[in-house]
């Protein structure tokens, strides 16, 4: 029988170098996701408070930081509500026209990369 080996700590496939009596190990790198953007959509129909309270409810704001993206929103015609790894963001799109159907609102939403 043959004599075994010993097994190198931290277990097979690690790139292992030696420096000045040191041993360094290669660590994987771990890419982050992509983030996305979900940007509301000013129209003429949905009344701003509904897109207050749906800030605050779905995208947990405070109600100022809520009011204040209100208005960019309604100013400049389009806004970012939060920023998420893509499908926490579609979800996220789906239950903001799920809740503006309900109320018979068009308040639209969409995704967009980072």
């Amino acid at each position: 029988m043959a004599p075994k080996e010993p097994q190198e700590p931290g277990g097979p496939g690690r790139d292992r170098r030696r420096e000045g009596g040191t041993e360094l190990r290669e660590r994987e790198r771990v890419t982050k996701p992509p983030r996305f953007k979900v940007v509301l959509y000013n129209d003429d129909y949905t009344p701003m408070e509904f897109v207050v309270s749906l800030l605050e409810s779905l995208f947990r704001m405070s109600p100022s930081r809520a009011t204040q993206v209100m208005l960019n929103i309604h100013r400049k015609g389009a806004g970012v509500a939060g920023i998420y790894v893509l499908e926490v963001a579609e979800t996220r799109v789906a239950s903001v026209h799920k809740l503006a159907e309900e109320r018979g609102y068009p308040l639209r939403a969409g995704v967009e990369e980072e």
